[in-house]
């Protein structure tokens, strides 16, 4: 006499119980997609540098000068940024901090995502 096991769902259908999208949610995303493509890449003037202070003598590349644009947009930016350099860093009050020196490989990136790109500091 052994215990009948209750039926499990394997894969992505057990999840189907728990996860729903709405086509309201889907049609906002969308919209938030297409909200980065307003934006005018060319008239945005970022500065690069690379700055030591306050970090325990670590550098880092910080690139400043987002204005208007949007925090989640700076946060795809820095994701992107930070893949190709292959390391960490972060995004938040409107700058992206790049772990290292990596000057020259950030403004030949943001040149040909259409930034204007000008190094500031030494």
């Amino acid at each position: 006499m052994g215990k009948e096991k209750p039926k499990s769902l394997k894969g992505l259908e057990s999840l189907g119980a728990l996860f729903s999208i709405e086509p309201s949610e889907s049609e906002s995303i969308e919209e938030k997609e297409s909200d980065f493509d307003e934006v005018n890449a060319s008239s945005i003037d970022l500065r690069v540098s690379l700055d030591k202070k306050q970090r325990k003598g670590k550098a880092v590349t910080l690139i400043t000068g987002f204005g208007d644009l949007n925090q989640d947009d700076i946060d795809d930016l820095g994701k992107m940024l930070k893949s190709k350099c292959g390391v960490g860093g972060s995004a938040k009050n409107g700058e992206i901090i790049i772990q290292g020196d990596h000057v020259v490989k950030v403004i030949d990136l943001l040149k040909k995502e259409g930034f204007r790109v000008k190094r500031s500091g030494g």
